[in-house]
């Protein structure tokens, strides 16, 4: 793998550890916070500490990385982002803590990963390997024995349900937020986290939800700065260089923070069925951090904006009047159409389906 490919990947694994340890946290809170509250501080947190961030940036002299603006041909991919992974997605996850233990629930949060693959395939057109199909199957399974239940009368924990239905709207998130990854990550994950904050705050005021003590107010949020703040804003940087699918099978290694954090902050002792479904968990998870992908391809041509340098091989000679091209830097370019081979994933200039046509590998 190169180093295009490595570091999105490290910057997933990042994320994937920050968000993995916000549902064992979370449910530490739960006894002190009413579910909507709760989702609604965590993102409000995330919003707010970026904001800051930025903004000490600043007032310190520091330059804020080139990025692309937002548009308002973005305002519904970002509207539908929030509502689902912001609002949709915490609020049941938050419900589904309260009756299912915080390790469980952080290995079925895996299921986010099949639901972002799936759906990017479906919609999208993204291609999906043999490997990487596999790698699915693998997760599929090992979420089927979590989600059993021998004393429930369908055989299935509403907990688990709940935990899998969140991650079908992470996966929705997921493939909104590919549409406009390309643009300001900060920008992006500030304005969802106001909104999902504000909308979820005025739905728990609504049902009669209160305010917690301030310091549990301020612990809730600096979870959400950094679970979904931070780790947010890694993800999406994380989904430029290996797409949406890809970036999400690295984000399957989360539960490994929100295990061992159960174990240390909640006592919690994993049944039987929690240690069958751990390694075949890995195992898919394996198959799809391994995948590898190229082969002889036609870009067509496409005309974007993103953050960008010109030694990437797409974007040679892409550069104006005056631009140091060896930083990153933005503007609108055109691509003109190329045809060639390389190893590549599925990222803004190799989006199968679209502005990509495939040959035979």
């Amino acid at each position: 793998m190169t180093f295009h490919s490595v570091y999105p990947a490290f910057q997933a694994l990042a994320a994937a550890f920050l968000f993995g340890a916000s549902t064992p946290i979370s449910k530490r809170l739960l006894p002190e916070i009413a579910p909507v509250v709760l989702a609604g501080l965590l993102y409000l947190g995330s919003g707010i500490g970026l904001w800051l961030f930025r903004g000490m940036r600043k007032a310190a002299g520091r330059s804020v990385d080139a990025e692309a603006k937002l548009t308002p041909p973005d305002i519904p991919w970002l509207a539908a982002a929030t509502l689902a992974g912001g609002v949709a997605a915490p609020i049941l996850l938050m419900f589904s803590l309260q009756y299912t233990a915080a390790a469980t629930a952080s290995l079925l949060l895996n299921f986010e990963c099949a639901a972002t693959t799936v759906i990017a395939a479906i919609l999208f057109r993204e291609s999906i390997s043999r490997r990487a199909g596999a790698g699915i199957l693998c997760i599929t399974f090992a979420g089927i024995l979590l989600s059993t239940d021998f004393q429930a009368s369908w055989g299935l924990s509403l907990g688990a349900l709940g935990v899998l239905l969140a991650c079908l709207f992470w996966g929705m998130d997921n493939n909104f937020t590919r549409n406009i990854s390309a643009k300001d990550p900060l920008a992006i994950v500030t304005l969802k986290g106001f909104g999902a904050g504000v909308v979820s705050l005025a739905a728990g005021f609504l049902i009669g939800n209160p305010l917690p003590r301030p310091e549990i107010i301020l612990g809730a949020m600096i979870v959400g700065c950094m679970s979904y703040g931070l780790s947010i804003v890694l993800f999406i940087y994380a989904m430029r260089g290996l797409g949406a699918g890809r970036a999400s099978a690295l984000l399957a290694t989360a539960p490994l923070s929100g295990i061992i954090l159960s174990l240390i902050l909640l006592r919690e002792t994993p049944g039987g069925l929690f240690a069958a479904a751990l390694p075949v968990m890995i195992v898919g998870t394996i198959l799809l951090v391994t995948e590898q992908h190229g082969h002889r391809h036609r870009h067509e041509e496409i005309i974007h904006e993103h953050r960008h340098t010109h030694d990437d091989g797409h974007h040679d000679g892409h550069h104006r009047p005056g631009d140091d091209t060896s930083i990153k830097h933005t503007h609108p370019h055109t691509h003109e159409s190329i045809d060639h081979a390389h190893q590549h994933m599925p990222d803004i200039h190799h989006r199968h389906g679209h502005s990509l046509k495939e040959e035979a590998s």
